[in-house]
C-alpha cells in the first residue's frame, strides 16, 4: 500500500478532512446559533496584573509560531533555494526563531493558566470547555517546542535529523488539493506525528471554545467615527460665553 498501512490511511488520509468538516461546520453553527457566546469571556475585571503580562507574551509569541508554520508548511524547499537561502541557513533560522517563539508562547499560556487557577473569581468563571481547550493547547505547544529543542540539540552535536519539508510539508500541502500524500506523513518521525495529531485535535475543538475570537479582529475600530458617550448642552451665547459650533466626528 505504497509504504503505509490502514492506520496511516485513517490518520493522515481521512482524519484531516473530518477535522476540516468539524472546523468549518462548527464555525458556521457557532456564528448562527451562538453569536452571544462568540467571545473570549474576558476576565480582566477580576484580575489584570498577571493578564497584562501573560496575554501579550502568549499572543505575540503565537503570531510568530503561526508565521513559522505557514513558512515551513506552505513554502516548498525549492522556493527558498531559488531565493538564495541555503538549507543550513534555513534550518538555523527556523530552529532559533522557533525556540524563542515557542518559549514565549508557552510561558504566556502557563502564566495565564496559573492566573486562572489561583485567582478565585477567574477560576470560578472557568468552564470544563476552557480546561479541555487549555490542556490540548498546552500539549500542542509542548510537543512542538520539545520537537524543536530535540532537533536543535541533535544538530548542535553533529547528528542528522529528518527534514520535515520532505515529509510533513508535502503531506500538508497535498491535503488542500484533495490528494493526501499519506506515504509522506507515514515516513515522518514520531515527534512530527504526535505534534500533527495535537494540531488536528486543537482545530477540532477550535469552533466550540473561546478561541473563535481569533476571527473577530476589530478592524472596523480603525475607521469608525467617534462614539459619543455623553453630549454637552450648548452654552447660551451672551456675556462671558463665546458661541460654540457643534463638531462632527470623523
Amino acid at each position: 500500500m505504497n509504504g503505509f498501512g490502514p492506520v496511516d490511511l485513517l490518520l493522515w488520509g481521512v482524519l484531516p478532512y473530518a477535522v476540516l468538516v468539524v472546523f468549518v461546520g462548527g464555525l458556521v453553527w457557532r456564528h448562527r446559533y451562538d453569536r452571544f457566546g462568540w467571545t473570549t469571556r474576558s476576565s480582566e475585571l477580576y484580575e489584570s496584573r498577571l493578564l497584562r503580562i501573560g496575554s501579550p507574551l502568549f499572543h505575540v509569541g503565537l503570531l510568530f509560531v503561526i508565521a513559522g508554520h505557514v513558512v515551513g508548511l506552505l513554502i516548498p524547499e525549492s522556493w527558498t533555494r531559488a531565493l538564495g537561502v541555503s538549507d543550513s541557513i534555513y534550518h538555523v533560522t527556523a530552529l532559533s526563531l522557533g525556540l524563542v517563539a515557542g518559549v514565549c508562547t508557552l510561558a504566556g499560556i502557563v502564566l495565564l493558566i496559573w492566573r486562572r487557577r489561583t485567582k478565585g473569581p477567574v477560576f470560578s468563571a472557568t468552564t470544563k470547555n476552557d480546561k479541555l481547550m487549555y490542556a490540548v493547547l498546552v500539549l500542542a505547544l509542548v510537543t512542538g517546542l520539545g520537537m524543536t529543542a530535540y532537533f536543535a540539540g541533535t544538530e548542535v552535536v553533529g547528528g542528522e535529523t529528518q527534514d520535515y519539508r520532505h515529509t510533513v510539508s508535502p503531506w500538508f500541502r497535498s491535503i488542500w488539493i484533495l490528494n493526501p500524500d499519506v506515504s509522506a506523513m507515514a515516513a515522518a518521525e514520531g515527534p512530527y506525528k504526535l505534534h500533527a495529531l495535537m494540531g488536528l485535535a486543537l482545530f477540532a475543538l477550535f469552533p466550540f471554545t473561546r478561541l473563535v475570537h481569533a476571527f473577530s479582529a476589530p478592524l472596523g475600530y480603525l475607521v469608525r467615527p467617534y462614539i459619543v458617550y455623553r453630549s454637552r448642552d450648548p452654552h447660551p451665547a451672551g456675556a462671558g460665553h463665546a458661541e460654540r459650533t457643534t463638531r462632527r466626528g470623523w
